[in-house]
């Protein structure tokens, strides 16, 4: 916890700092990004736990396109077992229609066994919208809809279609310094007892030009888990992010 006390208190030293009168540089065609955290207590208790994820972005030269690739991992084990282990990843494409408006096609792939989950196939569409583009606060509204194949650990298999309305809004401390905010609703139109919610608040402080510290905590609600399991999973992560 002190970890998130200490990104805090440098992401608004950071802020504080006056902005110069230069020109901002040209923004990066491609871009990667990547953090870890690990945790690992012995004694009376045996604990470790590791998490980490990353994304990489590539635009094209007119700025039309924009690829992007992402993972993310958690792993935890008390004594001789194993506790948490959770694994996704994923692809996407965003074509800009206008200075506001994009398209979006991606696919992504899920396992996360202690939620009950064996694998879970997931393809999204749909259309994305900058409501707010100002310099320093970002917000981003996507509608559109997504198609699941999934496993559980009970060997069920469940194929649906689901809605799709996220949002992702950022606000800039300075350049590296910032906080985030993201949210997806996922709702079955198949059944309307099955809503999955996921959201993630983020916020990063620099500690040089390619390197940060980084507390996140996420949340995942799946109002019809698989049996035995329950709804929500709470995940607090903090370690250091590295930007290239």
């Amino acid at each position: 916890m002190r970890l998130i006390y200490w990104t805090a208190a440098l992401a608004i030293a950071a802020g504080s700092t006056p902005l110069t009168a230069q020109a901002p540089p040209p923004p990066k065609r491609t871009r990667f990004t990547a953090s870890a955290g690990l945790v690992d207590v012995a004694g009376n208790t045996r604990l470790m736990s590791l998490s980490g994820d990353q994304r990489l972005e590539h635009r094209t030269a007119d700025a039309r396109w924009m690829f992007s690739q992402t993972a993310a991992a958690v792993y935890g084990r008390t004594d001789d077992s194993t506790t948490a282990s959770l694994l996704k990843a994923g692809l996407r494409a965003d074509r800009a229609l206008s200075a506001r408006l994009s398209a979006f096609l991606g696919a992504s792939f899920e396992r996360n066994r202690f939620a009950g989950i064996s694998r879970r196939f997931e393809e999204v569409l749909g259309l994305g919208w900058k409501a707010l583009a100002a310099p320093r606060d970002q917000l981003v509204l996507e509608a559109g809809a997504a198609f699941n194949q999934q496993r559980s650990t009970l060997d069920q298999s469940d194929n649906f279609v689901a809605a799709r309305g996220a949002a992702a809004f950022r606000h800039k401390f300075t350049e590296t310094a910032y906080f985030e905010q993201l949210a997806e609703f996922l709702p079955n139109l198949e059944n309307g007892d099955d809503l999955r919610i996921n959201t993630e608040t983020a916020l990063v402080a620099p500690i040089s030009s390619r390197i940060a510290l980084k507390a996140s905590y996420a949340i995942r609600f799946d109002n019809l888990p698989a049996p035995g399991f329950k709804k929500t999973d709470r995940i607090l992560t903090s370690g250091i992010q590295v930007t290239f």
